[in-house]
């Protein structure tokens, strides 16, 4: 089978070099990607030389509206170039060649999965917990505040579904932003990522409205990349607030206590899974 053609996106913001170029390199040994996007929200330009590969574009917007809006530049452009698929990937993200194969593969043998990502590896190798229920506003916010640890890790247990392993293909209704190889037909039904979002919480927006329009989010162990994740948030007074600021508006959005859809979403993927209280 000839497998489909993508495209990519990397929203920057005053990156590692080196890391970046892991990141780009990654991208671009894949045969099948036509386009690659450098979206640069950096206060200056990161690069001013042409690149060596005819397949990067790259785009300083000079306004840093966020990270969703940054990846809608690529994805309109995507659109707009008739591509049936786009990565929205994180700059501190690498992988060895033949990733993106399998993942293509299995979306092409699919076509109502609307976003599907790999198993997600810290650089030393141990597994990074990004396959999560829909949250509620304890998941988001109050866990994050609560002081009796063996009470969030029990928590987690369920809300990253740490239960299940991760060792096989599995619907998840909130997987991770650092990838996201999204289906460009599925995002004509829902729309783009919702650029009142700044950033933290609009890959889960869109996972929702994914499921909404009848679209799966696929977890797919079959693939592996390794992610440098800094949990910015944490360790930022600054990022923390946007943080706090985006789950207000998610759950304003969503609802927070009374959400009946996203108890049923979660019953669902529990059931679905095997999940025995």
């Amino acid at each position: 089978m000839t497998l489909p053609v993508l495209s990519c996106s990397i929203v920057l913001y005053n990156n590692s070099m080196d890391m970046l170029a892991q990141a780009i390199g990654s991208v671009l040994q894949c045969p099948m990607v036509q386009h690659l996007y450098l979206v640069d929200n950096s206060p200056q330009p990161l690069f001013s030389e042409p690149f060596e590969d005819n397949r990067i574009e790259y785009i300083f917007t000079n306004n840093n509206r966020g990270y969703g809006a940054g990846h809608n530049i690529a994805l309109q452009k995507s659109m707009e170039a008739q591509i049936p698929y786009h990565l929205v990937l994180n700059p501190d993200v690498y992988f060895d060649a033949g990733t993106l194969e399998v993942l293509l593969n299995y979306l092409a043998a699919h076509p109502k999965v609307g976003n599907i990502m790999p198993k997600v590896l810290y650089p030393d190798g141990s597994l990074q917990y990004l396959c999560k229920l829909l949250p509620t506003p304890y998941d988001w916010i109050g866990r994050r505040f609560n002081p009796f640890k063996s009470m969030v890790a029990k928590r987690n247990q369920l809300f990253e579904l740490k239960f299940t392993g991760y060792k096989d293909i599995m619907e998840v209704p909130y997987l991770s932003g650092c990838f996201m190889l999204l289906n460009i037909a599925a995002l004509r039904d829902t729309g783009l990522f919702d650029e009142r979002i700044f950033m933290y919480g609009e890959e889960t927006d869109l996972c929702r409205r994914l499921i909404k329009a009848g679209y799966q989010t696929i977890f797919h162990p079959g693939a592996t990349i390794y992610h440098a994740f800094a949990k910015g948030s944490h360790r930022s007074r600054k990022l923390t607030m946007i943080g706090m600021q985006s789950a207000v508006y998610y759950f304003n959005k969503w609802g927070w206590f009374l959400d009946k859809e996203r108890r049923t979403i979660n019953q669902r993927t529990l059931s679905l899974l095997g999940y025995k209280p």
